[in-house]
């Protein structure tokens, strides 16, 4: 079984925890990191900074587009952050426990 991360970004920390919490929910995702960071970005020709939150999301490769299309349909951005890193290895029972806990039904 393959397993990946993928992240997004959200202005507010109310939206980083509806945003986890639903995904986690739904069994998307086992976990969901909200990390604080500042972004530099170019947007509608401006250069832009902003306080944001990272969510880092662990998940099957399998679940990726549902995952995607899930964050999508939810997310306050018009263009919001989604790629996806994959993971080349990690302790067997974390990647068991991420296994597990997206498990569908």
């Amino acid at each position: 079984m393959e397993f990946v991360v993928v992240s997004t970004t959200v202005e507010g920390d109310a939206d980083a925890d509806r945003l986890a919490d639903a995904v986690v929910g739904e069994r998307l995702a086992a976990c969901v990191q909200v990390v604080p960071v500042r972004s530099t970005y170019r947007w509608q020709g401006k250069v832009e900074h902003a306080p944001e939150f990272l969510l880092l999301m662990k998940t099957r490769k399998s679940l990726v587009e549902s995952l995607m299309s899930f964050v999508r349909e939810r997310h306050p951005y018009d263009v919001p952050e989604l790629t996806v890193m994959r993971l080349d290895g990690g302790s067997p029972d974390y990647l068991k426990w991420i296994e597990e806990e997206t498990e569908r039904e």
